[in-house]
């Protein structure tokens, strides 16, 4: 497996690589400004030189022509020199002339300008009236680079060249030093960014290493495992989605360790009963005659046993997703009159009252064998619980476009504490049902889960010793 870096090594070398991008950029963009400027400046400076040196040029034309020929006075000619170096002194600029044929007549400093001729293309361009620029060895005459500004002359009546130039080398050490003033610069930047690199990391890094060390602990069982919610807001929301799921993986953890535990209690007690009963009668405990009483009630625990099972394989496809919805409209009042025909032989039997089946045509939108499970399990609790010559009521309502269905039965009904409860898996509230115990604890968690599938929403109510109530919403029909 390839070796990956930590976020504070990644985190450091994109800000680096960035950094000496946008430096090196930045250098690019400078020097070459700085060039343009620096080439602008001798333009100006060599511009003003010329406007000197052509008013000098007037006053020395009574000695001589300068443009045509040599002075022949040596005092004259030194003269003129010595003027015309002035600006070789005081700006360090070769200031030259020529004749109109381009030969160069006179020229300060100790540049020798090798015998050549002013190139021919300059000449026509001053001709027209223009000053020119050059930058190069003017085909030869420099021994190196050099700025050049010429311009035309009229000295005397003839014409001539008057040229102001200055070494390029000027460039190379201007840019040069500013490069040095920039790397040092530079570096004290890059230094500067390096330490708050550093600190950013350790202040982002440091809230994901107690993330991880929380998912570690987590991974490892302990579902106690919280990581410190802090650190800039994207970190902190993390942090928080991370308590949250830790959170959720512990509620979990302790539902599992509990159903396993219902589980085990729920199979123990019918098991045991079936166990008893059987034993009883091979070893001849239970007298024959009473066999048949006993395998009846040994019947009836494996029936719940059964049915446990099967309740728990429901719940375990509906919680999957395993069971399709097949929703339509029809009437509510069908599947209630079909559930209370159903248990009529034990509404007689607990001599109960049923009241308001008489209610009008209510459409819902839902699956029939969604409500029909719904309506039978909260029914049979109802049944169960609800005392001798008590009554079962139901009742339905719209309301915008949900319809509210109440069934509501009389008897001990529920404790406060326990409402919360009461569609847990396998819970049972003893004191609340009496001495009544039959069931698994899993009907009205079903009755939750169908609900929820079929959009709607379950709670139950309850004054205790009065009464109990479920409602529950469904969908309108259309």
């Amino acid at each position: 497996m390839n070796r990956r870096n930590t976020i504070s090594s990644e985190f450091f070398s994109t800000i680096a690589v960035v950094l000496v991008l946008g430096l090196s950029v930045m250098c690019a963009i400078q020097t070459a400004l700085s060039a343009a400027y620096f080439v602008r400046e001798r333009r100006t400076a060599l511009t003003a030189i010329l406007d000197g040196a052509s008013a000098l040029s007037e006053r020395f034309a009574e000695w001589g022509n300068i443009v045509t020929r040599p002075i022949d006075d040596e005092m004259a000619r030194e003269g003129v020199r010595d003027g015309f170096e002035l600006f070789d002194t005081a700006s360090g600029a070769l200031v030259f002339v020529a004749s109109e044929d381009g030969e160069v007549q006179l020229h300060t400093g100790a540049v020798d300008l090798n015998g050549g001729r002013i190139p021919q293309d300059l000449l026509d361009q001053m001709n027209s009236g223009e000053d020119v620029f050059d930058t190069g060895t003017m085909d030869g005459l420099y021994p190196g680079r050099y700025y050049t500004a010429g311009r035309r002359i009229m000295v005397g009546g003839a014409v001539g060249y008057l040229f102001a130039a200055s070494p390029m080398t000027a460039l190379g050490t201007y840019i040069g030093d500013m490069l040095v003033m920039f790397g040092i610069s530079a570096a004290a930047i890059l230094l500067l960014c390096s330490l708050l690199c550093w600190v950013l990391a350790k202040r982002i890094t440091g809230p994901i290493e107690d993330i991880s060390e929380a998912a570690r602990r987590l991974g490892s069982g302990d579902f106690t495992a919280r990581a410190p919610v802090d650190g800039c807001v994207e970190l902190a929301e993390f942090a928080t989605t991370f308590n949250n799921m830790a959170m959720r993986l512990q509620t979990i953890d302790n539902s599992r360790g509990q159903f396993m535990g219902n589980i085990a209690h729920e199979l123990r007690t019918p098991m045991t009963t079936i166990k008893g009963f059987i034993d009883g009668m091979l070893d001849g405990t239970i007298p024959q005659e009473e066999n048949q009483h006993y395998l009846t009630i040994v019947s009836q625990e494996t029936g719940r046993l059964a049915r446990l099972v099967q309740n728990m394989l429901d719940i375990t496809k509906l919680e999957a997703g395993e069971v399709p919805v097949h929703a339509r409209t029809y009437d509510l009042w069908k599947t209630i009159t079909d559930v209370v025909l159903s248990d009529e032989q034990r509404i007689e039997d607990g001599k109960i009252d049923i009241e308001g089946l008489d209610g009008p045509p209510m459409l819902i939108y839902a699956d029939p064998d969604f409500v029909h499970q719904v309506v039978y399990n909260i029914v049979d609790n109802a049944i169960k619980f609800t005392p001798e010559g008590g009554s079962i009521r139901f009742s339905a309502q719209k309301k915008g476009d949900m319809v509210e269905v109440r069934i509501e039965n009389t008897g001990a009904g529920i404790a406060p504490e326990a409402l919360p409860f009461v569609f847990e898996r396998f819970y049972k509230e003893d004191r609340s049902r009496g001495v009544n115990t039959r069931g698994s604890g899993l009907g009205l968690h079903i009755c939750k889960i169908l609900i929820n599938l079929s959009g709607g929403k379950i709670h139950a109510e309850s004054e205790p010793g009065k009464w109990c109530r479920f409602v529950f919403t469904l969908p309108a029909g259309k």
